[in-house]
Parts: C-alpha cells; sequence; structure tokens
C-alpha cells in the first residue's frame, strides 16, 4: 500500500504531514483496502480508521495517478460488474429507491447546503461568483440555451425541489410541468412553486404525457442506468414537438462503463450510474439530431466545495439527528467528488438536441431573436437619462457602483415591447428584475421608459 500510494505523492503517517497525506488509526484499514478496494477505503473512513486534511486534494492525486484501476477486481467491484450485466438496476420500481435513500432526506438538511434556488447540480462560475450567483448564473445559461420565451411549454425531467421549473416561470414566462420521484422534493416544490404557471408531478419519467415545446433534464441522467438510456431518449421525443429542443446536462466519465463505484451505490446514490457521452450520442441515434455540446465539468470542484463548505457550518444543527458515521460519510462523498472533478475524470455534459427533421438556427424568427438579444445598451454612469434614474434610487446606487450597466432586452416580434430585461453584469441584484422590465434597450442604444 506504501510504494502504492507513492505514485500519488501520497505518505502514510509521515513526521512532516502534507494535508494530502493519510493518518492511519487503526492497521485493519490496510487488509480492509486490498480487500475491498474503493468500497473498503470509503467504509474504513466512515469507521474513524484513517483522516486526511485534505480529502479532495488527495483523491485527485490518486485518481491521476490510475491507482483506482489497481483495484478494479476486488470482488465488490466484480459482483457490481456482474449484476448490472445481469439485471436492470434502474427499473421503475427500482429507480425510486434513490429518492428514498438520498434526496427524501430531509429538505431543511439541502436547504442549508444548496443555494437559495436550491440547485443540486453544477454551477456556473465567473470571476468573484459565490455559490447564489454562480447557479444564477447557470439557470439563466440554460434557459437561453433552451430559447425559452413566453408561452412556451417546458418539462422538466428530475425538477428535484423545483428551483429551475420555479425559474423558467418567472423570468421567461413559461408554463413548466416537472416530475421527480422523491416524495419529499415533490412536497417542497408544489409549495414554492405555487402561485406560478408551474405543475408538479410524482412520476416516473416513463409515465410522462402530454406534448411540449421544450424538455430539460438537468442532474438525472446519472439515474437511468445503461440498459435504459434509450427509452429515456424515446421518453424525451415522445413528450416534444417537432420544432423542439431538448437538453440533457448532467455527470459523464471518460469511458462507457456498465456500472458504478461499489462505495457510491451502497452510502450515496443507489443504482447509479455515470453516463459516458458515446452511450448517450448512441442512444439518441435516429431519435433526436445532436446540436450542440458543452462541458461544464470544471465548475463542479468549486461547486461540491461550496457544498461542503455549508454543510460544515450547518452540522451542529443536523449532529444528533444524523450521527458521526454519517457526517463522514457525507464528507467523503462531497470532497472525494470535486477531486475526481478536479482530476478532470469527471465532466459534466450539457448536449442540446432538436428533433430530427426540424433544423434550428436558420429561420426567420430565430433570426430575429438572436438579433433582439443581442442588442444591448452600454450606459456609462455619466449618460444614465432621466428615464433610467426614475427606475429604482436602490437600482442607481448598485448602477453608480458598477463602470457600466448593461442590460439585454428580449424584444417581441411584430411591436418593440420588451418581454424581458435580464442584467448581465450583476450591475443589478438579480432579486430586482421587477423594477427594471420597464427599462427598453431600442435599436439606437437609447434607454426609454414605458
Amino acid at each position: 500500500m506504501t510504494n502504492l500510494l507513492a505514485f500519488a505523492d501520497i505518505r502514510f503517517n509521515p513526521e512532516c504531514f502534507r494535508g494530502w497525506d493519510i493518518q492511519v488509526h487503526d492497521r485493519r484499514f490496510f487488509s480492509r483496502v486490498l480487500a475491498s478496494g474503493t468500497l473498503g477505503f470509503g467504509e474504513s473512513y466512515m469507521d474513524g480508521w484513517w483522516d486526511c486534511d485534505a480529502l479532495d486534494e488527495m483523491c485527485c492525486r490518486a485518481i491521476r495517478a490510475g491507482l483506482e484501476k489497481r483495484f478494479a477486481f476486488r470482488l465488490p467491484n466484480l459482483w457490481a460488474f456482474l449484476t448490472a450485466l445481469v439485471a436492470n438496476q434502474q427499473t421503475a420500481r427500482r429507480s425510486r429507491k434513490v429518492g428514498q435513500v438520498h434526496y427524501d432526506l430531509s429538505n431543511d438538511f439541502f436547504e442549508a447546503m444548496l443555494d437559495p434556488n436550491m440547485q443540486y447540480s453544477c454551477a456556473l462560475f465567473a470571476e468573484d461568483d459565490d455559490l447564489a450567483s454562480a447557479q444564477l448564473r447557470k439557470l439563466d445559461w440554460i434557459c437561453e440555451r433552451l430559447r425559452l420565451r413566453s408561452g412556451l411549454r417546458l418539462l422538466d425531467i428530475g425538477c428535484g425541489w423545483g428551483g429551475l421549473a420555479r425559474y423558467a416561470a418567472r423570468h421567461f414566462g413559461c408554463h413548466v410541468v416537472g416530475i421527480t420521484i422523491s416524495q419529499e422534493q415533490f412536497r417542497y416544490a408544489q409549495r414554492w412553486c405555487r402561485g406560478l404557471d408551474v405543475e408538479i408531478q410524482l412520476r416516473d419519467y416513463r409515465e410522462v404525457s402530454g406534448q411540449f415545446d421544450r424538455v430539460v433534464s438537468v442532474g438525472m441522467i446519472e439515474h437511468v442506468g445503461y440498459k435504459n438510456y434509450r427509452t429515456y431518449m424515446q421518453a424525451a421525443a415522445r413528450s416534444l414537438g417537432e420544432d423542439g429542443l431538448f437538453l440533457c446536462q448532467g455527470i459523464c466519465g471518460n469511458f462507457s462503463r456498465f456500472h458504478t463505484d461499489p462505495w457510491v451505490k451502497r452510502y450515496i446514490f443507489p443504482n447509479s450510474m455515470v453516463p459516458s457521452i458515446a452511450q448517450l450520442t448512441r442512444a439518441a441515434e435516429g431519435v433526436f439530431i445532436l446540436e450542440d455540446v458543452k462541458n461544464i465539468g470544471p465548475n463542479y470542484d468549486p461547486t461540491l466545495l461550496a457544498w461542503e463548505e455549508n454543510f460544515r457550518h450547518a452540522w451542529p444543527r443536523f449532529a444528533d439527528r444524523y450521527g458521526e458515521r454519517f457526517r463522514r460519510m457525507w464528507r467523503f462523498y462531497l470532497l472525494s467528488c470535486a477531486g475526481a472533478f478536479r482530476a478532470r475524470s469527471l465532466q459534466v455534459f450539457s448536449i442540446l438536441f432538436s428533433k430530427e427533421g426540424a433544423p434550428i438556427g436558420n429561420r426567420i424568427r430565430d433570426q430575429r431573436q438572436a438579433e433582439s438579444s443581442s442588442r444591448t445598451a452600454v450606459l456609462e454612469p455619466s449618460a444614465l437619462s432621466k428615464a433610467a434614474r426614475e427606475i429604482s434610487n436602490a437600482c442607481i446606487v448598485r448602477i453608480m457602483e458598477s463602470k457600466q450597466l448593461r442590460l439585454v432586452a428580449k424584444y417581441d416580434d411584430e411591436q418593440l415591447r420588451v418581454i424581458r430585461v435580464r442584467n448581465v453584469d450583476r450591475a443589478i441584484d438579480p432579486k430586482r428584475f421587477d423594477e427594471v422590465r420597464n427599462c427598453v434597450a431600442m435599436p439606437n442604444n437609447q434607454c426609454v421608459a414605458v
């Protein structure tokens, strides 16, 4: 074990500790890891047999050195591989287990760990962003990729606590149907989206009915399983109109696999499986046309670190409820995943599909939308019009603090009537969108109030 970890520059009980070195408290750790691989490695940490200050960096170094491959033929890995080959681990009945074990832990627990929009997927960071700002940026980016606009019907497969559904309804004027298999998420999302044009349903993706203009699935493909990827694509296509768009976004590995890590499967995401992009595109053949692929995986490292920090600060509130073994399990989960993304063994692909035979991007309507979306009014503080100043004194303070205010306005195609105004450099707090919705950037780059 000592020689093996030396390849990754990881040492056991050194005289001079570095953050990623391992301090062994129980020598049974070595035989357990040799016998059970990553399962024994994670379980022995949960049991307090070893510690590491920088768990994320230690895992990153171990993955980059390929150490997990040395344990690929341990019994838990072989058993996971064989059961995945023989049985469908993600049937409609079995797929609900992850909701019961993981997502139904408690809503207040996830509220303490996540951002105000309850996003449990990769954020999209820009310089100086905190977690809340990065998750807002991600939500807006997803909606822009889907070309959402007022009046469209959106299906959100795996809607979680309803954050994306809520955002699309409030800021883009969409009618949204969100589905989840988690009882706790279902109750939370129903309450949180009350009063909006949002319907939350407790059902599996295979049970969806109705027609939609757009379909989105964020952080859900990891629970579908390789035996069901084709079924998943067909279910999305069945729900989508001929000129619709489908955005599938989730964690993918660099290689096609047929089972997941035994520790993750047992303790974090039962019956989960990380696909490769090859598996997903192969499943989409003849069903969808691949329009665009983006990889935002490097953003998951800081996302996971932010969750771990929130979890650490909130832990005293939950210590009596969950206990020390759970704390160590959750810390190992968050930081080992951060290490995996840092090592680039995991990615997050955002894949945009269209229906076969329905080209996008070359229609007059799409061209007009692109032109109107690109119209930008750049207002230096000295050039603020009287109309703009009347929007809100609170907004003016934030404008004056910024070098410039950039407003991107969505237009009605026939009338230059504003549909939505979007701040793109955080000069205005996103919570104050309603205060500037009547500020229109006209084609001549003048700002007027209507």
